[in-house]
């Protein structure tokens, strides 16, 4: 065995993933959904427990000793009263919980994920507290945000072709002997991964790959109904009639609002409108004065799309030289419809807003969305609805995401790591991407690290903490 993790809030087990794929061993894991918690033992082979603030708390620590902490917690608005901005004041929240099996256990690694609003504006109070906490109770951590998206690490190193930014929370226990300087040090450093790659080569055909779906019931499950396509044909027919007028210039890049098209003459914007809003209405009015002929013509023939829900008369064009709306990619939002180049998708979300491959006239099926997430095809959903699994992939961490940012996690901290060589040697020594582990069910749950010594001059030198 070459080091051991627990998996909080586990969700169906992106980190479990990741970190097995690293010869890691996971000793516990918890999630409180029942149906991720089916699937995760499926796959796993590991039930988990159900609740962790009754395993972790003041009177219990039914966690087990372990090396490698990592969890995609729950954010909780947090006590704003305390004024030492510490450990109790996230008790009640389940931080809190996650700080206490920290105390208890001291593990070397922590990795935490969140959504990137964790470190907004809305939530600079936790984020401070958070930071301050791991701090308090001895680990070396960034108060800068590490944002990660997979689709801009090189497929070679476990990218994927998906639009995913999440924080995550990189900190290192110091050993006894090393000061515990509270200063802020930089975040954990992708440069490597991220070296040479543009994102606008993805190509979901290949790099996915799409499925090609032979059977009319796996059809079926993914296409678009007769409404939807209605949808999509009238404003296809606007991306044409507007290259057709618009020439070499491009389509507005800003949302497009049809139910709020005046002449600029006429608009009146209400008092108390705020900016961002009023910045739009402008100009919608603007484009509207000025294209006012081919655009009302569109409107007429679609009976001003008065039988479209409000959300499908709107409109964001992100797809750049793209010709037609068929050919980009699309994501029904409540903000409207929003049609990017078919290069990566929008990120997976808990909801059933799939992305819709125009081209194939459908949405992603359940297997290409665990593909986007790192999951390999073996992974198994059992018999649950798909429905469900799309929730559960959308919220779920991204494999490849998670892998190489212990990596870089461990490459920053290896000053720290001096007494733990098998924990290093184990996920530096890992294969370059995980999917040459994770692509056989056999491989990965026999899979065993090298225990040949590694060469750390190579990893040395990509250290930011000199």
């Amino acid at each position: 065995m070459s080091f051991t993790f627990i998996d909080l809030f586990a969700g169906i087990g992106g980190f479990h993933a990741a970190l097995g794929a690293m010869g890691g061993k996971c000793v516990y894991a918890s999630e409180w959904d029942k149906d991720s918690a089916r699937i995760y033992e499926r796959n796993w082979n590991l039930k988990p427990d159900g609740d962790i603030t009754l395993a972790a708390n003041d009177e219990v620590m039914n966690v087990p000793e372990h090396d490698v902490l990592v969890g995609g917690f729950p954010c909780q608005p947090f006590s704003k009263s305390g004024k030492q901005m510490g450990m109790e004041e996230t008790r009640g929240t389940l931080f809190w919980n996650i700080a206490k099996i920290i105390e208890a256990r001291k593990p070397t690694l922590v990795l935490l994920e969140n959504v990137r609003n964790i470190a907004g504006p809305r939530h600079i109070h936790e984020w401070k507290v958070i930071i301050k906490t791991l701090r308090d109770l001895g680990y070396r951590v960034s108060e800068e945000p590490m944002v990660v998206s997979p689709h801009l690490i090189n497929p070679e190193f476990g990218g994927r072709p998906q639009v995913r930014d999440r924080v995550f929370i990189a900190a290192t226990r110091i050993p006894k002997g090393i000061p515990n300087f509270k200063y802020n040090i930089e975040i954990p450093s992708l440069d490597s991964v991220k070296k040479y790659w543009d994102p606008q080569k993805w190509n979901l055909s290949k790099d996915l790959p799409l499925e090609k779906l032979s059977d009319a019931k796996s059809k079926k499950a993914v296409a678009l109904n007769e409404t939807e396509i209605e949808w999509i044909e009238a404003w296809n027919e606007f991306v044409v009639l507007m290259r057709g007028k618009l020439g070499d210039k491009p389509l507005p890049g800003f949302p497009i609002w049809a139910d709020d098209w005046v002449l600029e003459k006429d608009l009146k914007i209400p008092r108390g409108t705020p900016d961002w809003k009023e910045n739009f209405l402008r100009k919608n009015s603007e484009f509207y004065t000025k294209h006012k002929t081919v655009l009302n013509k569109w409107l007429k023939k679609w009976n001003h799309l008065e039988h479209f829900p409000p959300s499908r008369r709107m409109f964001e064009w992100q797809a750049q030289d793209t010709k037609t709306l068929w050919e980009a990619i699309m994501h029904f939002r409540p903000s409207g419809i929003r049609a990017k180049k078919a290069t990566y998708v929008p990120a997976l979300v808990a909801i059933t807003q799939t992305s819709i491959i125009g081209k194939q006239k459908r949405r992603i099926t359940v297997r290409e969305g665990a593909r986007l997430q790192g999951l390999p095809d073996w992974f198994d959903f059992v018999d649950q609805a798909d429905k469900l699994t799309y929730k559960q992939l959308g919220n779920g961490v991204n494999v490849g995401a998670v892998y190489n940012v212990i990596k870089a996690q461990v490459i920053r901290d290896l000053d720290l790591l001096g007494d733990m060589p098998q924990l290093t040697r184990s996920i530096l020594g890992a294969p370059t991407n995980p999917d040459s582990v994770l692509e056989s069910h056999e491989i990965f749950h026999s899979y065993k690290p090298s225990t040949e010594p590694i060469d750390l001059n190579e990893y040395t030198q990509l250290r930011l903490i000199k």
